[in-house]
């Protein structure tokens, strides 16, 4: 055997061992191996997709309008502050929609609209009078929070997915305002939801014990009874306080309950300056959730805990009191813990989405599609025998109108398929219904290029050619025609993968690694096989 010929021969022997070593985790072989195996060698197969495996398909819509109106929520907040520690005293200050309306002494003016074109640059003056102004959010600047408030709530929503351990999740942007979310093998969807559609949005306010109303309050109510008792109390609320809720459970009963308390509308901290949040187990071995400020947010929650001394302060998220402790003396260091009757499981999806972060907007699920395992388990089995009977018939076809030559053809479409499989496996890719139906345009395509090489070699034997001489020449002509189609197709499944959606660029991850495969076997593969036989003598006949 000559000694390029032994070279392309280990190669292709050598891809095939290396193929199936990373197909071997996708079969049920797998789990038969001893565990050092997974230490060793590739221990990560081919993924299967959403309309394999089952699991979620959500389109969330971002509601970018809320995300406006908490910037003017807390522009209003800041400027409220400034103007108390400049001492500008104003006769009134309040928010009417995304406007801020302020009264003031006259004389206050020049200070006041000085102080606004510095500090809030973000705020224009709507309308201007010698004792009043209106200000509110620039158009620049709503337009930039509407835009970006799809792309951080993206974030964010990948940023919990991915501690939430899934597998290969799809997230992406849909249109102006929307993300859409796959997430293949979830057994959990309620969860899921739960996590991902959560706003987060950790405030840490004062409860106004002082005032009369405080005492009003009763000291528990039914679950469904909230919306009884704000609208009992809604004209005897001071302004800048609101009336929230906190969930109660009877362990024995499990009896659901909600206690009302009146906060300070104006957080003293926020969830923005969160560093981390883990889950700890307390005396009782009741779980929490033990959160750590960052350096600007230990700083300031030191000084809310001194200046608030026997005062209780209510841990709010997503206008939810979750505990509302008495603080006893001023809190260095930066920790807290977050307590209520959580499972492990609750308190680990608190953790998930504190570390993640509060999403700028909420979110409405606009579609929620739950792809059941039976029905991915029927597309994998019609997909294999589509794959099955499509081979089969153009194995057979081969064979009959080719002889010996299309046995070499069919030995080419399995070394492909092998090695498409492998690498597939090899790049942990994600199989789909139309990943499949890609498999199945390659195996067309790997014997198309076959009955190019075969015509020329027939038209070369005809011409009287000895049988080498026909086959490289078959080979050499056909060479640039195999490429031009297959460059011309790997250049469309470029596109596709660049510019389509999930389902489609799957499509194309299949066909592009087909294209590249089918270029090696049908010129390399082939030809080693016709080498072989040249190089143990004269051949006289060839059967094609």
């Amino acid at each position: 055997m000559k000694k390029g010929i032994r070279g392309r021969l280990t190669f292709i022997l050598l891809t095939v061992f290396v193929s199936i070593l990373f197909f071997l985790p996708s079969t049920p072989l797998y789990s038969k191996l001893p565990s050092w195996w997974g230490r060793i060698f590739p221990s990560k197969g081919i993924t299967l997709g959403l309309d394999l495996q089952g699991g979620m398909h959500l389109v969330l819509e971002v509601e970018g309008e809320k995300a406006v109106d908490n910037t003017v929520e807390r522009a209003f907040g800041a400027l409220k502050g400034s103007l108390e520690s400049k001492n500008l005293a104003v006769q009134s200050i309040r928010r009417e929609g995304r406007d801020i309306l302020l009264s003031f002494a006259p004389e206050n003016k020049e200070a006041i609209s000085k102080m606004v074109t510095e500090e809030y640059p973000n705020l224009t003056t709507k309308q201007s009078g010698s004792g009043e102004m209106v200000l509110t959010l620039r158009d620049s600047e709503v337009k930039r929070i509407l835009e970006s408030s799809t792309s951080q709530a993206l974030e964010t929503i990948r940023n919990r997915i991915d501690q939430f351990g899934v597998t290969e999740p799809l997230i992406q942007k849909q249109g102006a305002n929307q993300i859409l979310v796959q997430l293949p093998g979830v057994k959990d969807p309620q969860r899921a939801i739960e996590l991902i559609g959560r706003t987060a949005l950790l405030e840490f306010k004062l409860v106004d014990d002082e005032n009369p109303i405080s005492r009003q309050l009763p000291p528990q109510i039914e679950a469904d009874q909230e919306a009884t008792i704000l609208q009992e109390l809604k004209d005897k609320i001071p302004p800048g306080d609101q009336i929230l809720f906190e969930r109660d459970v009877n362990k024995e009963t499990g009896k659901v309950t909600k206690r009302p308390f009146l906060v300070r509308g104006q957080a003293a901290l926020s969830g923005d300056l969160l560093s981390d949040a883990r889950v700890s187990i307390g005396q009782f071995n009741e779980p929490y959730v033990a959160i750590t400020f960052d350096p600007v947010g230990a700083k300031l929650f030191e000084k809310v805990t001194e200046e608030n001394r026997r005062h209780r302060l209510a841990i709010v998220l997503d206008n939810n009191v979750y505990s509302a402790p008495v603080i006893q003396e001023k809190i260095g260091g930066g920790r807290a813990q977050i307590s209520g009757s959580f499972t492990t499981q609750q308190a680990n999806d608190l953790a998930i989405v504190l570390r993640a972060g509060a999403l700028p907007a909420p979110v409405k699920i606009i579609q929620n599609v739950t792809v059941g395992p039976s029905l991915g388990q029927d597309s994998i089995e019609k997909g294999l025998m589509a794959g099955a009977v499509g081979t089969l018939l153009v194995v057979l076809f081969m064979a009959f109108y080719y002889r010996f030559s299309g046995l070499v053809a069919d030995f080419t479409l399995v070394l492909n398929m092998i090695l498409l499989i492998g690498a597939l496996a090899a790049l942990n890719a994600t199989l789909t219904l139309p990943g499949i139906a890609g498999i199945i345009l390659t195996i067309g395509m790997a014997v198309d290029s076959n009955v190019l090489i075969f015509e020329r070699i027939r038209e070369e034997l005809r011409a009287g050619k000895p049988v080498r001489l026909a086959v490289n020449a078959g080979y050499d002509k056909a060479f640039l025609t195999i490429v031009d189609s297959h460059v011309t197709t790997l250049i469309t499944a470029f596109v596709l993968f660049i510019f389509g959606t999930g389902p489609i660029k799957g499509f194309a991850v299949t066909l592009s690694l087909g294209v590249i495969i089918n270029l090696f076997t049908s010129l390399v593969g082939t030809k080693v096989v016709y080498d072989l036989i040249n190089s143990r003598g004269k051949v006289e006949r060839l059967s094609i």
